[in-house]
């Protein structure tokens, strides 16, 4: 409540090891479905929580016995577009992304990129699965199309190779779903937009409904200091509006205009 900070609304001794990443979802009017927050930790695990619930996580995604436990970087909700339905997305140091059906409480989908997620996030949270971005150490990002499974293959995808250096962060313009940004190493923000192929899908040899990938195209990019670019955000109101912080402790407000005209 930043009416009066001192005293937090909900607390709680969430992982044994740092928490890297937070996400929230769920009422008045942001996605359906109860009020819950995600945490991933370096301790390998996800918890989901439910401020209601005190003391106890409503979900614990953690290794099973015999599997080596990853640092959880980045967690992100999605597919809250009912009561029942979400699913929460998992990146770890290695390059594994886990997607969890809350649902059904199992693993839905699960694939490497080859290098640590940095940032994951749904174009929105509140919808049926449309697309998903997971940007990397290496500063490569994908783009999931998240509308059509494949038995085997799982969902389409398409990537770039965007900076030089790590990419920090993904967060997607609320105006308009299909232009995100992404936050760089090198001090840099690039801005982007996605193309939909002609067909989202078509039958395999054996008839099975897969994916098909769009494009991606830079629209913009600024440079705007020399140390990594650790956050962004943009506003949900004042559309181009947008907030960053960097290693360098300054916190950046800017805008980007004609963002109608994309």
């Amino acid at each position: 409540n930043l009416e009066a900070p001192e005293i937090p609304v909900y607390s709680v001794k969430a992982h044994k090891e740092i928490v890297n990443s937070i996400d929230g979802v769920g009422g008045l009017g942001i996605g359906e479905g109860a009020p819950e927050i995600v945490t991933g930790s370096r301790d390998g695990t996800v918890k989901v929580w439910d401020p209601r619930q005190k003391d106890s996580p409503v979900a614990n995604m953690e290794p099973v016995e015999g599997e080596s436990k990853r640092d959880c970087w980045t967690v992100a909700f999605g597919n809250a577009y009912n009561q029942e339905e979400r699913v929460v997305c998992a990146g770890y140091d290695n390059g594994d992304i886990k997607l969890f059906d809350l649902k059904t409480m199992s693993l839905r989908w699960e694939t490497n990129i080859k290098n640590g997620v940095c940032s994951l996030e749904f174009d929105r949270k509140d919808i049926n699965m449309n697309k998903l971005v997971a940007t990397s150490l290496e500063g490569k990002f994908h783009v999931f199309d998240m509308r059509t499974q494949h038995p085997t293959k799982g969902f389409a995808s398409v990537s770039e190779k965007a900076h030089k250096s790590t990419m920090w962060q993904v967060r997607h313009l609320p105006q308009n779903r299909d232009i995100f940004m992404t936050s760089g190493g090198a001090g840099s923000l690039h801005l982007w937009k996605y193309e939909y192929p002609a067909q989202r899908s078509k039958k395999d040899s054996e008839g099975a409904e897969m994916g098909v990938a769009g494009s991606v195209s830079l629209l913009q990019n600024v440079t705007l200091s020399t140390q990594p670019i650790s956050s962004m955000d943009w506003s949900p109101d004042k559309k181009g509006l947008c907030v960053c912080t960097a290693f360098d402790q300054t916190v950046r407000v800017l805008i980007v205009t004609k963002l109608n005209k994309v």
